[in-house]
């Protein structure tokens, strides 16, 4: 097999990229460790559970949202569980799971940190771009990601957050 390298244009591009990922990552992190004291993952685990339906993801589906393997998940929300942030229950419907919790403390540092971590997204990234860089760049990572979803669901449960049980009620008995 040959290998495609890069053109000129397209290494600028995939440097560009990866120094831009690498600066936005560190600015939010520094935002969200000096507002809240936790890093992005942290954040993005109960910003997570905040949209979710009663505050509350089954642990598997949480880390493949976040794209993390479980156990990462796992050391993140223990960690948050320890400052009260978010609580493990267990699954009833699959014994297998469990579920993360956002507590009512949790809401609270999420509402508290969130103003700050909008306003360095919107600093750091959006006030930099025109509307019309903005529409491309959600159809630049929409298309990525979708590629990237297409190669993850050929790859089947080889995904490290793909797990294929579920923590949805049973459906009704048949009358």
């Amino acid at each position: 097999m040959t290998t495609r390298w890069l053109t000129p244009e397209e290494q600028r591009a995939w440097r560009a990229y990866l120094a831009a990922t690498h600066l936005l990552e560190d600015a939010i992190d520094r935002q969200l460790q000096q507002d809240a004291g936790m890093p992005h993952l942290f954040y993005s685990v109960l910003a997570n559970l905040s949209d979710a339906p009663e505050r509350r993801l089954r642990m598997t589906d949480l880390a493949e949202t976040l794209k993390i393997t479980r156990s990462r998940l796992t050391y993140a929300v223990t960690r948050l569980e320890r400052d009260g942030l978010v609580r493990r229950e267990d699954c009833r419907w699959d014994k297998r799971s469990s579920l993360a919790v956002l507590t009512d403390e949790g809401t609270a540092v999420l509402e508290r940190t969130a103003p700050g971590h909008v306003e360095t997204v919107r600093a750091t990234l959006f006030d930099r771009l025109t509307p019309e860089q903005v529409g491309q760049l959600e159809e630049i990572f929409t298309g990525v990601v979708r590629g990237l979803q297409g190669d993850a669901t050929e790859a089947g449960d080889d995904v490290p957050w793909r797990r294929r049980s579920s923590c949805a009620p049973p459906p009704p008995a048949e009358p």
